[in-house]
């Protein structure tokens, strides 16, 4: 036995990464190879708690069993999947970019068909399994989230958001509870139900083994660690997803103003809100994107008695 000290090969701190906590296994590794994320540079944090997304870079591969994916592109990423038996992924059929002639496509069936139907959501998901490649976009400018989820962890996503999500992943589709009804636009004496994050959110989760699951976002995403009862307000179009232990609900702000409207107060029928607010509450993760969509109906009349604004799950 060599006792000399100089002969022993020495021993190399692991590196964990910022965004997911995995420590890698390789010192070499310049990204978390779990997410993506890059592991030289620090993520920075605002005053107010918020910190960028670190976006995966150009050409970064992430594993996934005994496959890979590879985020290919900056402005519209594409997600290169270099699938291997027995690991698969499933996704909506209309991200579908192009696949080796190896790869097969099976139809996936999901419960709840006729909320999905009612809701605007597509009844089925495509599998692709077997050996080769399998590329996804969703065609818009942004960038691509990954999220892993060890066993137990459980994130809900809004519509929309989800691109593609390895077999180990589980799915449900939940009602949002986030809804109130306004005057009609074509009839005075009519109502229509707003949905501000839309009717359904999209709950993923692992059982048994660690899987990945990819997200969407358009322009920057932001996220933000909210401590025990933290309550933070954000627009609802800009919600990407939480932990499943953050609290969530709907929030009109009536901002004070000089003109008097039957002494102003918030709760009269037929109100119009100035702001409309989802409510997050910790603990837990947030994520938003700075890129969103005017929320429809958010100026009009709010009939306040038909609102929901219990406590989300």
């Amino acid at each position: 036995m060599d006792n000399n000290p100089q002969s022993q090969p020495a021993s190399v701190p692991a590196v964990k990464c910022r965004w997911c906590g995995y420590t890698a296994a390789s010192a070499g590794d310049t990204t978390c190879p779990r997410c993506g994320a890059s592991l030289a540079v620090s993520i920075r944090t605002d005053a107010a708690g918020w910190s960028e997304l670190p976006p995966v870079s150009n050409m970064t591969r992430i594993r996934m069993g005994a496959g890979t994916c590879q985020i290919e592109g900056e402005t519209v990423p594409v997600a290169d999947f270099n699938l291997r038996e027995p690991d698969g992924i499933f996704f909506s059929h209309h991200y579908l970019l192009w696949r080796d002639v190896n790869v097969t496509l099976s139809t996936m069936s999901i419960a709840g068909g006729m909320k999905r139907l009612l809701g605007g959501l597509p009844l089925f998901m495509t599998r692709a399994g077997g050996t080769g490649h399998v590329a996804l976009s969703r065609d818009v400018p942004g960038e691509i989230i990954a999220i892993p989820l060890d066993p137990g962890q459980e994130v809900d996503v809004r519509e929309h958001m989800f691109l593609a999500a390895t077999g180990t992943i589980d799915y449900q589709l939940m009602d949002s509870n986030i809804w109130f009804q306004q005057q009609s636009r074509n009839d005075s004496n009519d109502t229509d139900t707003v949905y501000p994050i839309g009717w359904y959110v999209d709950r993923f989760y692992s059982e048994k083994k660690p899987g990945l699951l990819l997200l969407h976002c358009s322009g920057n995403c932001f996220t933000r660690r909210l401590a025990e009862n933290e309550t933070l307000l954000i627009k609802p179009t800009s919600f990407v997803f939480k932990d499943k232990s953050v609290h969530m609900q709907l929030h009109f702000e009536y901002p004070q103003s000089t003109f008097s409207y039957d002494g102003f107060n918030p709760r009269l029928r037929g109100y119009r809100p100035k702001f409309t607010w989802i409510a997050l509450r910790g603990p837990g993760r947030v994520a938003i994107q700075s890129a969103y969509e005017p929320m429809e109906g958010e100026y009009m009349r709010v009939d306040w008695s038909s609102a929901c604004t219990q406590q989300f799950w």
